[in-house]
């Protein structure tokens, strides 16, 4: 085959070529939605909403570290809570069940070496996590949850309510970013952001602090995808166009490729 006729086998444009989506996941985790959205022609616009830190001691978790055999369950709430709480492979006790509240954080359990990861059958948070068997009634149980500093109390609230022993470990904390937004005003000015991303409240706040007036009403002119309705609940009060999914990151895709699908760019 010559290379005339190989130039002429040009890769079909993706189902969304020339769509800008903003991606504000913290960095770590926006480089595999970025790659996913490349991947189905859209161009990704990172810009990171939120900093995670480590804890400022690693007192408590290291403890938690050495007494994991005391645990009958463990829970890590994001993949945040992966990368900053779990413990070398060969420290993980064979009776210790972990769970997540979605198959994005079970992969990265799965990559750091933890398997058979539970995973909510209903809805992908810790309502979810509640409705699974296991957590129906947990008395007498001892429940670990790896969560960011400062984050939601009802899990462990109705676990305690439920009859369980149940203990937190801040692993890590969130940052506002002081800074980092200039390339999204561009691409807002420009037109080239046609969609926004977010997967946390927190960051929607930390976006909105970052733009002056005329980048707000710009950004309130695109649909926003969040993957749980609390989360376009508390878009919708600040006046942005906010598009429920199921879940991140799966969710999100599949609702941007519904959305322009019926709402194609002009020329596309």
């Amino acid at each position: 085959m010559g290379v005339h006729s190989l130039a002429q086998r040009a890769t079909p444009p993706g189902p969304l070529a020339g769509v800008g989506v903003v991606v504000t996941r913290p960095a770590r985790q926006a480089a595999g939605l970025a790659a996913q959205l490349a991947a189905l022609g859209a161009t990704p616009i990172v810009v990171p909403a939120i900093v995670i830190l480590p804890p400022p001691d690693r007192a408590h978790l290291d403890r938690v570290h050495a007494a994991l055999d005391r645990y009958d369950f463990a829970v890590f709430v994001s993949a945040n809570a992966v990368e900053y709480g779990v413990p070398a492979p060969e420290r993980w006790p064979a009776t210790l069940h972990a769970f997540a509240p979605g198959p994005g954080t079970a992969a990265a359990l799965a990559a750091a070496g933890i398997r058979d990861v539970t995973i909510p059958a209903t809805t992908l948070d810790s309502e979810g996590l509640l409705a699974l068997p296991a957590f129906a009634q947990p008395a007498g149980k001892r429940v670990v949850i790896f969560r960011g500093e400062g984050g939601r109390d009802v899990l462990g609230d109705t676990l305690l309510a439920r009859g369980a022993a149940v203990e937190y470990v801040d692993c890590y904390r969130r940052a506002a970013p002081q800074s980092g937004a200039a390339g999204l005003v561009e691409a807002l000015r420009d037109g080239r952001a046609h969609a926004l991303t977010f997967t946390s409240s927190e960051g929607i706040d930390n976006l909105w602090a970052l733009l002056d007036a005329d980048a707000r009403v710009r950004l309130q002119r695109l649909p926003a995808f969040v993957p749980h309705p609390r989360i376009a609940a508390h878009a919708r009060s600040l006046g942005l166009t906010a598009v429920a999914t199921e879940g991140a990151d799966a969710g999100l895709l599949a609702g941007l490729l519904e959305w322009f699908a019926s709402h194609p760019l002009p020329g596309h």
